[in-house]
């Protein structure tokens, strides 16, 4: 435990002496060289040899043990050329939902003659505040990529974020084995670049809220009650034009019983009538982060059935609409909340 809380606490100290930036060119100063496993074997088996041959007095030997030597030189000098001088930058992030896996792209880009190969990004382990470690280098996901001569490769990374909000992308790694893996070369860099995620929706939610009449009247507000969801559809009738057909409400009559007179359309006189409003004050008697998981799931499911809603927070207040756009409002408010 002692041993795993130094390390954290010496990792957190490193990582904040590194600049943050979107853009990093490797450079001597910037790139780490140790010898692996494997190298550490190679290096006892070479002085085994060579005392062996110093013993005996065998030329055959002294010949195996300095070209394995110098194949080992040349292989750490290939491996530290293969990430000095590369550059590396942040392409694109994209919004994700808190407990989902977040992606984002890095590109390498190479300016020398020759080809880059078995370069791996990856994020690099997290610490908790109390010094565990919460991914271990073994369960990490690694992105391996070659990089060819005068050109670039765009790489995927992935990482779990745990908590809405927007935070700064984690710490990630760059590492190479090439050629014969004795050695490890690898940096560190720390992305300026921020990523956006928004609650992770309830699993289970309960069904929407019933729609607000736009105009007071105690027959809306009854028929508004009686009916437990605000749905904004209702069976097709002989004559309806065929765009207020909903078609994902269609195929699920239809399979339901069988036939093929399961249409439903959007009721444009009930859309008029009423407003559907996600309240985060009506969203149960929970906690802030279990009301903003069902307003979540709720703002999915009504963007599912195209329907036009709105959103009240207790800061702010979004406008019944609909569309790609106004679903990004409304999760980007759920998530600064």
């Amino acid at each position: 435990m002692g041993a795993t809380f130094i390390r954290g606490r010496f990792q957190r100290w490193f990582e904040n002496r590194l600049p943050l930036s979107d853009h990093i060119t490797l450079t001597q100063r910037t790139v780490y060289i140790m010898p692996t496993r494997p190298g550490l074997m190679l290096g006892v088996t070479l002085l085994v040899l060579l005392v062996a041959s110093i013993n005996y007095q065998l030329n055959l030997g002294y010949l195996l043990t300095f070209l394995l030597a110098g194949s080992a030189l040349v292989g750490m000098h290939v491996s530290h050329g293969t990430l000095r001088g590369l550059a590396i930058n942040i392409v694109a992030t994209h919004a994700r939902h808190a407990g989902a896996t977040a992606t984002f792209d890095v590109k390498l880009t190479n300016t020398r003659r020759s080809a880059r190969h078995g370069i791996g990004l990856s994020v690099l382990s997290v610490m908790n505040p109390q010094g565990a470690e919460a991914q271990k280098s073994s369960e990490r996901h690694w992105a391996w990529t070659d990089v060819p001569a005068q050109g670039s490769s765009v790489v995927q990374v992935a990482f779990t974020p745990t908590r809405r909000g927007l935070h700064r992308l984690p710490t990630l790694t760059a590492e190479t084995r090439f050629p014969l893996g004795t050695f490890r070369v690898w940096t560190v860099w720390r992305p300026a670049a921020q990523i956006l995620v928004y609650p992770a929706p309830e699993l289970n939610p309960p069904p929407l809220p019933p729609g607000e009449p736009r105009s007071g009247g105690a027959a809306a507000a009854a028929r508004a009650q009686s009916t437990g969801e605000f749905d904004g559809v209702r069976a097709y009738r002989r004559g309806d034009p065929m765009k207020l057909v909903v078609w994902k409400k269609a195929v699920n009559a239809m399979s339901a019983d069988g036939h093929g007179s399961g249409l439903v359309v959007r009721d444009t006189e009930q859309v008029q009538r009423y407003e559907l409003w996600l309240d985060f004050m009506l969203a149960g008697p929970f906690g802030t982060e279990q009301k903003l998981s069902r307003l979540c799931a709720w703002i999915l499911q009504a963007d599912q059935r195209e329907l036009d809603y709105g959103l009240r927070l207790p800061a702010l207040e979004i406008k019944p609409s609909s569309g790609e756009a106004h679903k990004r409002q409304c999760l980007e408010a759920l998530a600064v909340c």
